[in-house]
């Protein structure tokens, strides 16, 4: 899939900027792709003890963990549990922001109604991956008793962590969020849902929030390096690549995790 069209006209790099003396990777968005997320964990472990710090990293995922992919349940289980121990067992500081996806997935758990438009952008996938067959049209009773059978099957520890989830994150001269923020108007001030949802005013206007902004939403080839703003969305469930980004010792640096799509028969 070639995601040209959202790409930004310019790709200029990214200055170097404060993390308050912290280390903070930025994973992109997942979309049930744990396969991927597995092989980039060992990534940011290894390049974390390449750096030969004894400081406790941080690891900020920046929403959309659900839908698209095949595996949305391993996703979530695997987040939730590397929160769960944030800051001892894991050997990060652990932040998980929410993406559109889990504020759509969260909206269905609270009003079957929304369900047919879910599925349309990947929430069918994430039924599957729960045990919820996606009913076929848009008859209210079969919506109704896939949400049902949804709220049955999801445990509630992955219930609590998709309530929990943040909508930022801040270090030093770092913003991490899901989507982006609208341009000219202060951090306080900003909307949810510019935050879970803003594109265009976003990628083609300088924010002018004085930080960098590091953010998925946005799927594209290759990852962004801009002035004031870091996209590391690289439409993982489609391309096979996940991406984070390294920030708070010297440039910004990316890392991926990649697997080789299948070459058609």
């Amino acid at each position: 899939m070639v995601f040209g069209f959202l790409r930004p006209k310019s790709r200029s790099k990214s200055e170097a900027a404060s993390a308050d003396g912290r280390v903070v990777y930025g994973v992109g968005d997942i979309h049930g792709r744990l396969d991927l997320l597995d092989q980039l964990l060992d990534v940011v472990a290894a390049d974390f003890a390449a750096l030969g710090r004894q400081d406790l990293p941080v690891i900020v995922f920046v929403g959309d963990y659900v839908d698209r992919g095949p595996d949305s349940a391993g996703v979530v289980d695997r987040i939730a549990a590397l929160k769960a121990a944030s800051g001892g067992a894991s050997g990060f500081e652990v932040r998980a922001l929410m993406g559109n996806h889990e504020q759509t997935l969260l909206q269905f758990l609270d009003s079957p109604e929304g369900g047919p438009v879910w599925t349309e952008f990947g929430g069918g996938e994430t039924l599957a991956s729960y045990g919820v067959a996606r009913p076929v049209g848009r008859d209210p009773e079969a919506w109704r008793a896939a949400q049902e059978q949804f709220q049955r099957n999801l445990p509630l520890r992955h219930l609590n962590f998709l309530r929990q989830l943040e909508l930022t994150a801040v270090y030093g001269d770092y913003l991490f969020v899901h989507a982006g923020v609208r341009p000219g108007r202060p951090l306080v001030d900003q909307d949810p849902q510019d935050l879970l949802w803003i594109r265009g005013d976003f990628l083609h206007q300088p924010h002018g929030l004085g930080m960098v902004v590091v953010h998925g939403h946005t799927p594209d080839e290759e990852p962004f390096l801009g002035r004031d703003r870091i996209n590391v969305d690289t439409g993982a469930y489609a391309t096979g690549v996940l991406t984070a980004v390294r920030v708070g010792q010297g440039a910004p640096t990316m890392l991926q995790a990649r697997k080789r799509r299948p070459v058609p028969v």
